[in-house]
């Protein structure tokens, strides 16, 4: 349950009053949420501004009460430093969207100078530097910094911060009081300083999502509840953009979002790469873990800098251009939700207009991270195509979420990526959607698929006893081939599958795996079997060492 604010405020934002701090803006945020959608047309008019802060602060709220539980029973407690960078972290593990990066690179800058427990400042004298910390971090944390957006509003929150804590009975609710009063007003002002919002005669919605943040931090430490909530703009459907807006609406068509584990030079490297390849770019972060946000064109060339840079996981790929096109607060009529194992597959899957979920072998994703894809995604119809077998107990759980949204979502029990590529390669979101889920489900069904694997150690299996280091080819989730080469295996296990007939082989390498791999096992291929053609991807990190489909 939400925790309630205390009787008597805090002089002072500690980690209780961090708590209801964070209470208190999630909650904020859930009532302004659909609000803060309507409004979202900078920098992409995808209708999700409000349900990105949303889930962000989401996130943050779920570490910071791990934080308390952890400590639960600890005799001191949980310290100011303890919530506050648990706070961050949050928001940057689970950070979603433009919106919800910066949020998550304020939260930071908090943390920062909150997280050093410094003794005998006075609170609102460290607020003040906290809130200009914040705003500082956010502006270098975005590569092309622009004036009307949330990072204006977080500027003229710190700049009221500090005059007020100059003032000498400027306490800590003093100081975020007139952070939240100067926040609400710079918002009102940001339709003057961007032209898409003037045009559309509304404020910036990560600006409004801000204000929403920064008043539940005035509440937590004063104890009064904000006047009235952020500044909303209008909330109704835009008409179609004049000429001026056909630059704006034809940027890049993938957002793309994702984990690096990656040093400070390795990133700034990876920031000069990121900016030659897209726009909306956003790095946040620190202490060698990073959230990297970009809208490119190029999925597959912003993931490889990533692993250039570093190992980068739950990568993320959203196709939005047909959200562009059809125009903020419209639903796409149907779209296609992939959990893969690699990430190549996760471009390649992007690439053809699923949203997708990268999850490696072996590991089982929340429930919320796919009902997060699934919203994503942002249509009223959804096929969820969950990749493995012990994903499906999952997958159906989002699926029933989902619905309770009011979402039409359709899980068709894949068991391997290769059965998902064959069924996006049918996907038809113009035909009805019993239609294109019957289609789907039954190219899935007619892909027999394989793995290969090395054992790690002496094993019994369905084909016998394997040694460690052996290379293990299983077929439909059945050891049928235990060898010692990899090439060798894979023929080995491609005669088995094509003995039954089939017309496609699909081939996904992984990491290590040459092309000579796919090379010798095509001719193999097309010795034995001249009517089959093959094709090949390479799945990328995190993927098995060689994946077969035949259909």
């Amino acid at each position: 349950m939400p925790h309630e604010p205390q009787p008597q405020p805090p002089d002072e934002l500690d980690a209780e009053a961090v708590r209801t701090w964070s209470s208190l803006a999630l909650a904020a945020l859930g009532r302004a949420r659909e609000d803060i959608d309507a409004i979202n047309v900078y920098p992409v008019a995808d209708a999700d501004t409000g349900t990105n802060l949303y889930l962000t602060a989401e996130s943050a709220a779920r570490a910071l009460a791990a934080a308390f539980e952890d400590e639960a029973h600890a005799e001191a407690g949980t310290s100011r430093a303890r919530a506050v960078r648990a706070f961050a972290h949050g928001a940057l593990i689970g950070a979603r969207g433009n919106s919800g990066t910066i949020l998550a690179q304020l939260l930071r800058g908090v943390a920062d100078v909150l997280g050093d427990e410094p003794a005998g400042r006075e609170p609102g004298r460290l607020l003040a530097e906290a809130l200009t910390r914040a705003a500082q971090e956010a502006y270098a944390a975005v590569a092309h910094p622009v004036e009307g957006t949330m990072l204006t509003v977080a500027a003229a929150a710190a700049r009221a911060a500090e005059q007020a804590a100059e003032q000498a009975a400027g306490t800590a609710a003093d100081v975020a009081g007139a952070a939240y009063d100067a926040a609400r007003d710079a918002l009102a002002e940001t339709p003057g300083q961007l032209a898409v919002l003037g045009r559309a005669g509304v404020v910036d919605a990560g600006g409004c999502g801000l204000v929403a943040v920064l008043g539940a931090l005035w509440q937590a430490l004063s104890g009064r509840e904000p006047a009235a909530e952020p500044v909303r703009g209008r909330a109704v459907p835009l008409p179609q953009p004049p000429e001026p807006c056909a630059q704006e609406q034809d940027g890049p068509a993938y957002e793309v979002i994702y984990l690096l584990e990656a040093s400070d030079a390795a990133v700034a490297e990876l920031r000069a790469r990121l900016d030659g390849l897209g726009d909306s770019l956003v790095v946040v972060g620190g202490d060698g873990l990073w959230n990297v946000h970009v809208h490119v064109d190029d999925p597959g060339a912003a993931v490889e800098a990533g692993v250039v840079a570093g190992r980068p996981y739950r990568i993320r790929i959203t196709h939005f251009g047909d959200e562009r096109r059809r125009g903020r607060g419209e639903r796409a009529q149907r779209a296609v939700v992939a959990v893969v194992p690699g990430e190549g597959l996760a471009v390649l899957c992007g690439e053809a207009g699923a949203t997708t979920v990268l999850v490696p072998p072996g590991e089982v994703p929340a429930v919320a991270e796919l009902v997060d894809a699934v919203r994503r995604a942002h249509a009223r119809e959804v096929v969820l195509l969950p990749g493995g077998a012990e994903l499906r107990a999952v997958a159906a759980a989002a699926a029933e979420q989902a619905r309770a949204d009011g979402v039409r979502v359709a899980v068709i029990p894949t068991r391997s990526a290769v059965q998902g590529l064959a069924a996006l390669a049918v996907h038809d979101p113009d035909g009805s959607f019993d239609e294109d889920v019957v289609a789907m489900t039954a190219a899935a069904g007619a892909t027999r698929y394989a793995e290969l694997a090395v054992a790690e150690r002496q094993s019994f299996t369905s084909a016998g006893i394997c040694q460690a280091g052996d290379v293990l080819g299983l077929i439909d989730g059945d050891v049928a081939v235990i060898g010692v080469g990899l090439t060798e295996t894979a023929e080995a296990v491609l005669e088995r599958m094509l003995g039954s007939g089939g017309e496609l082989v699909t081939l996904v390498l992984g990491p290590e795996v040459p092309d000579a791999l796919a090379e010798r096992l095509e001719a193999y291929v097309q010795h034995g079997h001249l009517a089959v053609d093959t094709v090949t991807y390479r799945g990328g990190r995190h993927s098995a060492p060689l994946l077969i489909g035949v259909e």
